[in-house]
């Protein structure tokens, strides 16, 4: 067997967790070189992550930490020119639509590397979104796009893009299947004084809601108007702009501010939820897979399956919207198998060892 020189790069907590299905499958018969670009740099959004995972020691961090856009990724460019020039892997391997993700695809191809995209052909069709141009721009260059979803699929055949597009179902519904079990031994609820489908979970990080003082301040006046308990885990950037903007004053007491938490308690807590309320993507996808309602805080989403089959509603930032949600809002359809058996990680690493090798 021809072992394949492969470098992962990752930066961020949604990557962390679909990074560990697949590097335990990749490490079987082949050689990773892992890269951590930094970009969720403090203990919970890392290190915690790494540990309960079982991910192994970055080989490079680069620590660029947080920073304007382009001054980020133009400090990520610099650091992986050096590393793909040392180490001349084989293939790249890139995770969703951070800006890690599209760092890492540009030095691929000034080096013509070739680029495994994971998580290829999600779209939300707004192009205001940082994430929207990351994954346009990654999937073009791209040599193997492993979507998710036939709608990714489409999506990738609507822009042009048709050789080398493989379905293989989501790796977030592998790592979801593989660790139910260790979740279940959380002890969250009982640590917070909650109980089961008592209470919602919220989580707010977007720059679209976080720098847009209008829609944070919505968004905690909706959330804080009720007579139902939140448990609201605080991304880093939501709490920097909370104090800049001085909106503690608009949280109420029905508002449970916690720090963010590991991977297996924040499951727990998503699987007991009576309903989420969130603007991350793969949390309106994780809220599907467990059976949970879910509210999204945007006007679009790339997970379009799960406003279709009735599980997921959009409400934005304002403030009526999300109130009736909350109190009305109850799925109207049955749920598809539209993200896989589980079992998307072997079939992403089976497909770059027949296809890497010239």
């Amino acid at each position: 067997m021809i072992v394949i020189k492969i470098i992962s790069v990752i930066g961020t907590r949604p990557q962390f967790i679909k990074y560990a299905i697949i590097s335990k499958e990749l490490r079987k018969n082949n050689q990773e070189i892992l890269v951590h670009t930094g970009q969720h740099y403090n203990y919970e959004m890392s290190k915690l992550f790494f540990n309960q995972l079982q991910i192994p020691k970055p080989d490079y961090n680069l620590g660029v930490g947080s920073g304007l856009y382009g001054a980020q990724i133009g400090r990520m460019l610099v650091e992986l020119d050096k590393i793909f020039l040392k180490e001349k892997p084989d293939a790249v391997l890139l995770y969703g639509d951070t800006n890690s993700t599209l760092a890492g695809a540009m030095a691929s191809r000034r080096f013509k590397i070739l680029i495994g995209h994971i998580e290829a052909g999600l779209r939300s069709f707004d192009r205001t979104m940082p994430e929207e141009i990351n994954r346009v721009i990654t999937d073009h260059i791209s040599n193997f796009l492993f979507a998710p979803t036939k709608t990714a699929v489409n999506n990738l055949k609507n822009e042009g893009i048709t050789k080398k597009v493989f379905l293989v179902g989501d790796v977030m519904c592998d790592i979801l299947r593989q660790n139910m079990k260790i979740a279940e031994k959380s002890h969250i609820l009982k640590n917070l004084n909650i109980q089961p489908k008592k209470y919602f979970l919220t989580t707010i990080h977007r720059i679209s809601n976080t720098e847009n003082v209008l829609n944070l301040s919505n968004i905690l006046k909706a959330l804080s108007s009720i007579d139902k308990k939140i448990v609201f885990p605080l991304h880093p950037r939501t709490e920097r702009f909370i104090k800049k903007y001085d909106l503690s004053k608009k949280i109420g007491k029905n508002v449970c501010m916690i720090k963010p938490v590991g991977y297996f308690d924040f499951v727990w807590l998503e699987k007991n939820a009576k309903k989420i309320l969130t603007d991350s993507g793969g949390i309106q996808k994780e809220a599907y897979l467990l059976n949970v309602p879910c509210i999204t805080l945007r006007e679009n989403t790339e997970w379009i399956e799960t406003i279709k089959d009735g599980w997921n509603i959009l409400v934005g930032a304002h403030k009526e919207k999300i109130v009736d949600a909350i109190e009305n809002f109850k799925p109207s359809g049955k749920q598809s198998a539209h993200f896989g058996n589980g079992s998307a990680a072997k079939k992403i690493v089976n497909i770059l060892d027949k296809y890497t090798v010239i």
